[in-house]
């Protein structure tokens, strides 16, 4: 039997949280959903609670996975549906587990802080009041006992600094013709049928993190790669700042891997959302450059550190932590599905 390769893995910097899941090991059932943060004036944390009129009950915004959907895009919909809000996924908090109907459901959670100037809506139907509410307001009134995990999770990420952070996406690029078929030079190698579908399947994906400054390989597979999100971000009017940068080729890496590491270093550095497209043979280049940014020495075992790193078309997620020093508080990898 083919070994499974995870579709979404997700490391906490202390081992608190350590989530893998592969076709054979997804519930019947599977959710989405965040733990959605605001400070109030004086600086304490919020949470948005939901209450359900169905169900009589407080709880987090969330629902059930769509086909064709990857984990963070159940998310996003399902928070844009229940309280109208457009959010950009933070840390990973939970995965909440228990049967229904005979069943095996699986919630993830995720922190996500309110956007600026948005004010959240109810959704006409299933949720009839939004509260936001304190940490400890939001124990007493939580219905579920289900729902305390991510809570207890987001608390921890309170106490210790680590709530409010920024997305760096390294993502390998989507699948390319075969080297040994193709006669001209590789960095005109495209993508393949199945790329240019993974390519376009990023794009609802990567929207968990509203990338703004996007680095690439200027080799063609790399570029396509990234295409149709630069389509995609022009069309809503969003944005963007977008480089291709010759060290992250897989030449320009082995010819100036100073220069490559300079790169991500850049990207790490800024306080937005980034991504950074680039080839299996540049990633352990990349990688190193991240060592730079761990929290805490055994993240680096929680990084893809064996050949091939990623999957085509996988996106490694590094939460890093706001301020002057940014450090990875939080290690994903999410595939987009094709």
């Amino acid at each position: 039997m083919a070994k499974e390769t995870p579709y979404y893995t997700a490391r906490l910097h202390d081992n608190s949280l350590s989530i893998t899941r592969t076709p054979s090991t997804t519930a019947q059932v599977v959710a989405a959903g965040a733990l959605i943060w605001r400070l109030d004036e004086q600086g304490e944390i919020e949470l948005l609670l939901i209450h359900r009129p169905r169900y009589d009950d407080w709880s987090w915004p969330k629902g059930k996975q769509d086909p064709g959907e990857s984990l963070p895009e159940t998310a996003l919909r399902e928070i844009r549906e229940e309280v109208s809000l457009n959010v950009r996924l933070g840390v990973p908090l939970a995965v909440t587990s228990y049967p229904v109907h005979g069943k095996s459901k699986d919630v993830f959670y995720w922190a996500a802080k309110a956007p600026a100037y948005q004010v959240p809506a109810a959704d006409e139907g299933e949720v009839d009041q939004l509260r936001w509410v304190s940490i400890d307001r939001a124990r007493e009134l939580l219905s579920n006992e289900s729902d305390q995990l991510p809570l207890d999770a987001l608390a921890a990420h309170v106490a210790a600094g680590t709530l409010d952070t920024v997305p760096s996406l390294l993502v390998r690029h989507a699948h390319a013709h075969a080297r040994e078929n193709w006669s001209a030079a590789d960095e005109l190698r495209p993508l393949d049928e199945l790329g240019e579908r993974q390519a376009k399947a990023l794009v609802p994906m990567l929207a968990a993190w509203a990338p703004t400054r996007i680095y690439s390989s200027p080799w063609v597979r790399c570029e396509r790669t990234v295409k149709p999100l630069l389509k995609s971000l022009d069309k809503k009017g969003v944005e963007v700042t977008y480089k291709e940068k010759k060290s992250l080729s897989e030449a320009g890496a082995a010819e100036k891997p100073k220069r490559c590491a300079k790169a991500v270093r850049s990207l790490l550095d800024r306080p937005e959302s980034t991504l950074l497209c680039g080839h299996r043979p540049v990633f352990p280049q990349i990688l190193e450059a991240v060592r730079e940014y761990l929290l805490a020495p055994g993240q680096w075992d929680q990084l893809p550190l064996a050949d091939p790193h990623l999957e085509t078309a996988d996106v490694l997620i590094l939460q890093l932590s706001t301020g002057d020093n940014p450090r990875v508080v939080s290690i994903e990898t999410s595939r987009p599905t094709v």
